[in-house]
């Protein structure tokens, strides 16, 4: 019977919003990490999530008129 390998984890925290988060692989540089939402609060224009994420997360009002579906 083989052993499982063992998981190693790591718990950083995003230098803007303080949010933690968990990963298996060891950051090279842990205080340049940052959150998804602190990169794009920090890049907007490169913001390139569909519309529909956009409105999930609140960050558009869901009666948007440029919002509009494809027939």
């Amino acid at each position: 019977m083989k052993k499982k390998k063992e998981k190693t984890f790591y718990k950083y925290q995003c230098t803007m919003t303080a949010e933690e988060f968990v990963t298996t692989k060891q950051a090279p540089r842990p205080d340049d990490l940052m959150s998804v939402k602190a990169y794009y609060e920090m890049h907007a224009d490169e913001d390139d999530r569909p519309l529909v994420m956009k409105m999930r997360l609140g960050l558009m009002p869901e009666d948007k008129p440029e919002v509009k579906e494809e027939e």
